[in-house]
Parts: structure tokens; sequence; C-alpha cells
């Protein structure tokens, strides 16, 4: 089983390494990592890590899962026709393609969200329209071959969807034990919906 995770420059690490710790323990399955532009080292938004990447986007055919991860490096790409086209591509060889936060933005991009429900993170949610999709406000939304995550924390719940699609239920949730994902945070400020006023106003100064 082939899984693909393009990175591109400014990724959200967690979009992409959240998922990377779920689908990498499925039996039978390699996850890649590629580039979206050159190869070699991609920094992630926050910019204390940086990945070496040798694959170029360019390079890979086809596969079995397609995920793209979202960050501020998913703006530059949503005007990158090749790029595009290679998602439209790849998507025909799919068994499932799959994006976290705004990565969702660059399917949409690609006309593969076009008549269907998605969802993204909360700050992007009014951009989904604009590519024919009805923005959802859940945690992950899965339609057809199509499985949209909600932000960065999201990814790691939808790639265990991914896990019980893939394989089986069972197997989902020995992956979810082994990462011992039990969830209990010590704020309930998890969403828009949850988060007060002062709260929303120092997201937007972080």
């Amino acid at each position: 089983m082939d899984i693909v995770i393009p990175l591109f420059e400014d990724f959200e690490p967690l979009d992409a390494i959240g998922p990377y710790q779920v689908l990498g323990y499925l039996p039978g399955a390699t996850v890649r990592f590629v580039a979206a532009g050159e190869r070699g080292p991609v920094a992630d938004s926050i910019g204390g890590m940086r990945l070496d990447v040798p694959i170029r986007y360019a390079d890979v055919e086809g596969c079995d899962v397609l995920l793209v991860p979202g960050g501020h490096g998913t703006r530059p790409l949503m005007d990158d026709e090749p790029f595009l086209d290679w998602l439209r591509r790849t998507h025909t060889t799919t068994r499932y393609t799959a994006s976290v936060c705004t990565g969702a933005l660059l399917l949409g991009a690609a006309g593969l969200l076009d008549g269907l429900a998605a969802t993204t993170h909360w700050a992007a949610a009014g951009e989904l329209a604009a590519y024919g999709a009805a923005y959802t406000p859940e945690r992950v939304v899965h339609r057809g071959r199509i499985v949209t995550a909600a932000g960065i924390s999201a990814g790691i719940d939808m790639a265990l969807l991914l896990a019980a699609l893939l394989i089986d239920e069972t197997t989902a949730r020995a992956i979810q034990l082994h990462a011992e994902y039990d969830p209990r945070p010590p704020f309930d400020s998890g969403s828009w919906a949850k988060a007060s006023p002062a709260v929303r106003e120092r997201i937007k100064e972080l």
C-alpha cells in the first residue's frame, strides 16, 4: 500500500506528521513524503523543523492514498497549475484522496471538491465555497473517495478513519492504542464555537 504525502515550504507539521504516525503502522503500508517543489530540505511553518525530501511529486505517477497537508505554503500552490494537474491525475489512481487543514483548498483548486461537503481549518472555512464545496464544521468529513479533516490535530482522527477503511476497525483501534490517543485537553477551547472572545483575539495576535 503506497501512501503519498506532498510537502512544501511552510507546511503545518502536525498535518503531515500526525497522519504519518498513524498510517505508517498499517500492515504492508509505505508512507512517502514527496516534494511539491524541488527535492531537498523542506521547512515547516514554525521554522524549527526541516525534512529532507528526496522525491519530487512529478516522479510519482499514482498511489493508493494521497494525503495533502495544509499550512501557509498551500497559498502559492493554489495557482501552480502543474502541481494541481498532478493532484488531478494522481486522484484518478487512489483508493482515497485526503486533506488536512488548508490542504482542502488545494483539493478544491484542483476541482476535486466540486459539489461535495468538506471541512478545513476554521480560518479558511469561507474559502471552500469558491471551489463548489459546502463547508461542514466537523473534524472529519468522508464523501466517497474524498476524506477531509479540519485543522491540524483533526488529521489524526482522519488517519484513524482511513486505517479502518483501508484495513479494519480493530487495526485502527490498535494503532490508536499504540499512540495512546485518548485526548483529555486541559482547556475546552479547541473550536471557534467554543473559544471565548478573548481567546479569539489572542489567536489573531499569535
